[in-house]
């Protein structure tokens, strides 16, 4: 029912630069809100963490190992989330997921609730 568009993973040297973009599209149906959009990232062998949220009314959260060097911002209109990637480091290499939390679709009946939805996840590599 919904479809998160993942863009921008690549590949990059020791402090460069890049932004990943993730749009939500409702499949069928078109989107009402979404609470929070966020990313996440899974490095080989380590648990998916959170990099960084953000909520509709703007209140962000960002992992302390990117805080000052990555920055999140999103688009409510276009219910597009943000990843500006600065001064990356070689253990920022992971696959980046994006993911909306609190997803409201205007069904025929009404309102359909998803408490969440996870992107394919987009590859960041960071060359040394």
């Amino acid at each position: 029912q919904v479809r998160l568009v993942e863009s921008g993973g690549g590949l990059v040297q020791a402090g460069g630069s890049l932004r990943l973009s993730c749009a939500a599209f409702g499949s069928i149906f078109s989107i009402s809100s979404i609470n929070t959009m966020g990313w996440y990232r899974q490095a080989p062998g380590m648990q998916r963490e959170l990099v960084a949220s953000i909520t509709s009314t703007g209140s962000t959260n960002v992992a302390d190992s990117v805080k000052g060097r990555f920055t999140i911002s999103g688009d409510n209109a276009k219910y597009t989330v943000y990843l500006q990637m600065n001064s990356l480091k070689p253990e920022d290499t992971a696959v980046y997921y994006c993911k909306a939390d609190g997803i409201r679709l205007n069904g025929v009946d009404g309102v359909t609730y998803i408490p969440d939805y996870w992107g394919q996840g987009t590859q960041v590599t960071v060359s040394s």
